[in-house]
């Protein structure tokens, strides 16, 4: 099965989010939008591993021991850049215990023939995906130039900084991710707490 492990959103932050892509998601019609219950903050991508892998990371999950986490919510980018844009996402801002809950959880996962992560850890919410190409963030092999978010940059830069609200996390979840022609669903397999 396919998994990650992620924070789940609050309903308040969920709701703002909600509203958000109502009043932007037509100045680009082409893109993919994520479902607002679909929205998390991933700290880790796992991948394809079996039950019994599952288990085991379950354990070594819940070992990790840290402290509850608050988030804000605001602004927007695009990935890789403004210039090319393929995903439109939301940022999260949070103290040096976000970056280390996500450290710590890629140490763990190491531990059990996970390869760390490549890249420093940017904790954001993927809203939207460009049509055409692979929509990952980063550039893949046989991508084309993107033009579905190029009037949705128009009128974002002419409206003021969105705002979406704080949360104290206390909780991170382990997912199942099922991929289908309608979006990911994602389902909970387990959760920790942060205390």
């Amino acid at each position: 099965m396919r998994i990650f492990v992620a924070l789940d959103i609050d309903a308040g932050i969920r709701e703002h989010i909600s509203r958000f892509i109502e009043g932007v998601s037509g100045f680009a019609p082409d893109a993919r939008w994520v479902r607002p219950e679909s929205l998390h903050v991933t700290l880790k991508f796992i991948g394809e591993k079996s039950e019994a892998a599952v288990e085991e990371i379950k354990k070594e999950l819940g070992s990790v021991q840290a402290s509850p986490v608050e988030l804000q919510s605001r602004g927007y980018g695009f990935f890789p850049g403004a210039k090319a844009p393929r995903v439109l996402w939301i940022g999260i801002e949070a103290g040096p215990e976000l970056a280390s809950l996500a450290a710590t959880i890629d140490e763990r996962m190491a531990a059990l023939g996970i390869p760390k992560e490549e890249h420093a850890f940017s904790p954001h919410l993927t809203l939207a995906r460009g049509k055409g190409g692979s929509g990952s963030p980063k550039w893949q092999k046989g991508d084309g130039p993107t033009r579905s978010f190029q009037r949705l940059q128009e009128k974002l830069s002419a409206m003021p900084s969105p705002e979406f609200g704080t949360m104290t996390t206390r909780n991170f979840f382990l997912y199942q991710s099922q991929l289908s022609p309608k979006g990911s669903k994602y389902t909970k397999l387990a959760g920790f707490e942060l205390k």
